[in-house]
């Protein structure tokens, strides 16, 4: 019994050492391929990448769950019907009531401020409730880039608000969405200010090579100058474009860009929604490409923070080191006053 198992156990071993031979096992193939796949998302391309596809995946399922899953498409205007009925009341109340004399012009304001304050009330909440009044269907309003704006205010926390969702999915679905967006924004932000100081810093250090400026083992620190010249070229350049798209004057587009890329969001002015919520065929490349110069302002925005926190660190340390020697110089001129009175 024990010689037959002898060419058993020497045939199972025969067998993995022809397995381990032949090549890797799978599952460590697989490991291997699903670390590497981390590590490369992990870093600024792969974050990058992430953040475009999270917003691109996002994109498409609003779209889908606003234009599909809707119960029943909003027709008509409930504040064309409130002004009508408002309209009709002042009507009745003052110039048809017999009891109201329009010639007496207190009687007549007190009866029609009463009906137009109603009238504020009513028309305020309903615009509250962001009741859709263009006569637009859902499909027309939930575009693509539309969709992918309102992705991008999402995860980076702007919060436009001139587009939001209407059902019930939907509303659960951007709380998830932001979620797990926020920590991927967050990530972005941090890995491309890095990777963009690191460019700058070695384009700026050529710069100084070139002119002749620096001198041996001299370290070169972007001053925060010059972070902050290149925050005022792309908010000019950006005002520059939407205020000639839009229409808008130079300082209603600086505003926008302003709050933007600061996330405050306001809301009350964006690309391709000057016209309320009617979003034309031109307007859509608009919303592409203010995607694209938020990203990416937004990654400039992390880099000069990057500069501009060496740079004070460098600025603090040089400050420390200069309070010692004033502090040193200062100790040894009094040691200096006191062995010369002790001498005396």
């Amino acid at each position: 019994m024990s010689r037959g198992a002898v060419p058993m156990r020497s045939s199972l071993r025969s067998r993995d050492s022809s397995s381990t031979s032949t090549g890797i096992d799978p599952r460590e193939r697989v490991k291997d391929c699903c670390r590497k796949l981390v590590a490369f998302m992990c870093t600024q391309v792969g974050v990058g990448g992430l953040v475009v596809g999270y917003a691109i995946v996002g994109a498409f399922g609003f779209v889908t769950i606003e234009t599909t899953l809707i119960e029943q498409p909003e027709k008509g205007c409930e504040r064309d019907t409130i002004r009508m009925e408002y309209a009709d009341e002042l009507w009745f109340s003052t110039a048809s009531n017999q009891s109201v004399n329009v010639f007496n012009r207190t009687a007549f304001y007190v009866v029609s401020n009463n009906i137009l304050r109603r009238y504020q009330e009513n028309i305020t909440n309903s615009v509250r409730q962001k009741e859709n009044c263009s006569d637009l269907e859902p499909v027309n309003i939930w575009t693509f880039p539309a969709a992918l704006m309102f992705c991008l205010s999402v995860f980076t926390m702007i919060g436009y608000g001139s587009l939001v969702p209407k059902t019930p999915w939907g509303k659960g679905a951007t709380v998830i969405y932001a979620v797990l967006g926020i920590p991927l924004y967050v990530l972005y932000f941090l890995n491309m200010g890095s990777v963009l100081a690191q460019t700058f810093k070695w384009l700026y250090t050529r710069l100084h090579e070139c002119t002749g400026q620096r001198k041996p083992g001299q370290r070169i620190t972007v001053p925060s100058t010059a972070c902050l010249w290149v925050i005022f070229g792309y908010i000019l350049a950006g005002s520059i474009m939407f205020a000639e798209w839009e229409q808008w004057d130079y300082l209603d587009s600086a505003y926008f860009c302003v709050t933007s890329l600061c996330k405050i969001g306001m809301g009350d002015l964006v690309p391709g929604w000057s016209q309320g919520n009617q979003i034309t065929q031109d307007n859509q490349t608009k919303l592409i490409i203010n995607f694209v110069y938020l990203l990416l302002g937004m990654g400039l925005i992390a880099m000069c923070y990057n500069l501009m926190k060496e740079d004070v660190y460098v600025k603090a340390r040089e400050l420390k080191e200069q309070l010692n020697q004033a502090m040193d110089a200062a100790h040894y001129k009094m040691v200096m006053c006191c062995k010369s009175e002790s001498v005396d």
